[in-house]
């Protein structure tokens, strides 16, 4: 019953409380990274696969600019991360616009985060699970090592929400999520801006 009904009522709920409430902190973000980002926008809309793998568009705080080299090809991420977009993705604020998504319904609170559209045809079936709920702000995986985690390892606990997927799995991952933000675990790879994209094996 929560899984199919209750769920989605009290992600809409919280999530318009947490919009109204926060409108300050996303309006002085929001002036914060148009001047950081050179021009690039505060800003970005990016097409994901959510629950049964239905492209929607996410909505995120852009936290790089849009440098590009002689050739026109964009810069690596840790060139073109800003010290303010650095700031905005290790306090996690760049994914407070994705409450837009939950309000919509093509996300949840909780949930596997979503991924690229090539990585679908990437996944194994059991991998491939991991759309039969709607992606979250945050999830299981997020909570053990967030993208400091090799994919193989995110994908298992991916499914492992799918199928325990309860109230009670829920509170414990908002409670963990909180704990981690402060602490600023987990952000990235070792090595990396970001994390390493996924070529199906790693």
């Amino acid at each position: 019953m929560y899984k199919h009904f209750f769920k989605r009522f009290l992600d809409f709920w919280i999530s318009l409380f947490f919009v109204i409430v926060s409108s300050p902190v996303l309006l002085v973000v929001t002036i914060w990274l148009h001047f950081a980002n050179k021009g690039a926008g505060a800003f970005f809309l990016q097409e994901r696969p959510g629950k049964d793998a239905k492209i929607f568009k996410v909505i995120k705080f852009k936290t790089m600019t849009d440098e590009r080299d002689a050739d026109g090809n964009l810069l690596p991420d840790e060139e073109r991360l800003t010290k303010v977009g650095r700031f905005v993705r290790s306090t996690s604020l760049d994914e407070l616009p994705q409450l837009i998504n939950v309000l919509k319904g093509d996300m949840a609170l909780i949930g596997p985060r979503p991924l690229l559209p090539q990585y679908l045809s990437l996944y194994s079936p059991e991998q491939m699970r991991r759309h039969e709920v709607r992606p979250g702000i945050s999830g299981w995986a997020q909570c053990h090592g967030r993208n400091a985690i090799s994919f193989t390892e995110r994908f298992k606990l991916d499914v492992w929400y799918v199928d325990h997927c309860t109230l009670l799995t829920d509170l414990k991952v908002i409670w963990i999520t909180l704990k981690k933000v402060v602490r600023r675990d987990g952000i990235s790879e070792e090595g990396q801006a970001t994390m390493e994209p996924f070529n199906g094996k790693n």
